[in-house]
C-alpha cells in the first residue's frame, strides 16, 4: 500500500490529478508521470467498479498513491473500494459533523468504526498480506471530506474537529453552484470560502485540499495554504490536446 496520510497531515505539498474517464491506460500514464496522487472518480467519471480494478492494477507500479470519490457516502460503496487496495477515500457532499462520522466509521474496521472484515481481498494480496494490511488501514488510510455547499461551510468546524477527517476538500464547482453563483471561482463569497477552509484546516492539524483547473492557479493557492492539490482531469487533458491538434489544421482549409 502507498501510504501518504502522515505527510498530508504533516502539511507536505500533495500534487494530483483526477481520473474521470475509466480508463487503465490514462491512469498508468498519470501514474507515471510524476503525481504524488490520482483520484479516480466514480462520482461523475465514466468508469464503474470493474474499470476501477484496472485502473487500481494499472497505478500498481506507479508512486501515486490512489484515492477513489465514491458516488455517496454509504457505506457499502466505501468497503469495496477499499477492499480492491485505494489508499483513501473522497466522500462527496458532506454536510455535518454527523455525516463526517458516518464517512470516517466507514473507512475503519471494528471497533473504531464499522468497515466488514475480509480476509481475501485485492487490499491485503489475496490473504498473506492480511496481518500486515489490517494493522496498517485504520491509522493510515486517508479520508477526504468534500465541501462543496454554504451548510459544509457552515459546519466547518465541528466537521474538521472529528477524529480521522484528514482532509477538508473545496469542490469549487459544487460549492459555487450551491451558493448561486456558478463556476464564479473569483467570487468574494468564494475567496472567503477558500480563507475559511484553510484557517480551519490548519486550526484542527488538517490538510486543505482543493481541485484546480489550469496551472497558473497553483502557485496562489498553494500560497493561500492549500497542500493537497488535485490539477485538472485526464478527460480535460485529453479534450484539450484533441481539440488544439484539430484546430491547427483550420489555416490549411479553403475559405
Amino acid at each position: 500500500m502507498k501510504w501518504i496520510r502522515d505527510r498530508v497531515l504533516k502539511g507536505e505539498l500533495s500534487s494530483g490529478t483526477f481520473l474521470n474517464l475509466g480508463s487503465s491506460l490514462t491512469a498508468e500514464i498519470a501514474g507515471q508521470a510524476g503525481f504524488d496522487h490520482v483520484v479516480i472518480d466514480l462520482e461523475h467519471g465514466s468508469g464503474d467498479h470493474d474499470s476501477l480494478l484496472i485502473q487500481l492494477q494499472a497505478l500498481e507500479s506507479s508512486p501515486a498513491a490512489v484515492i477513489v470519490r465514491v458516488a455517496w457516502n454509504e457505506a457499502p460503496r466505501f468497503k469495496r473500494v477499499l477492499d480492491l487496495g485505494a489508499s483513501g477515500v473522497m466522500v462527496p457532499w458532506v454536510n455535518s459533523e454527523a455525516e463526517a462520522r458516518v464517512a470516517v466509521a466507514a473507512m475503519r474496521y471494528p471497533p473504531e468504526g464499522v468497515r466488514g472484515l475480509a480476509g481475501w481481498t485485492r487490499a491485503s494480496r489475496f490473504g498473506p498480506g492480511f496481518q500486515d494490511y489490517f494493522s496498517e488501514a485504520n491509522k493510515n488510510l486517508v479520508t477526504v471530506i468534500q465541501i462543496e455547499t454554504p451548510e459544509a461551510l457552515e459546519n466547518l468546524e465541528s466537521i474538521a474537529g472529528v477524529e480521522g477527517v484528514d482532509v477538508l476538500f473545496v469542490g469549487p464547482s459544487d460549492l459555487s453552484a450551491s451558493m448561486g453563483i456558478p463556476r464564479q471561482f473569483e467570487h468574494p463569497r468564494m475567496k472567503e470560502a477558500y480563507a475559511k477552509t484553510v484557517s480551519v484546516s490548519k486550526a484542527h492539524g488538517k490538510a486543505a485540499g482543493i481541485l484546480l483547473q489550469t496551472p497558473d492557479q497553483l502557485e496562489h493557492f498553494i500560497d493561500l495554504g492549500f497542500n493537497f492539490v488535485s490539477l485538472s482531469s485526464d478527460a480535460a487533458c485529453v479534450t484539450k490536446g484533441l481539440y488544439e491538434n484539430a484546430a491547427s489544421f483550420d489555416r490549411f482549409r479553403i475559405k
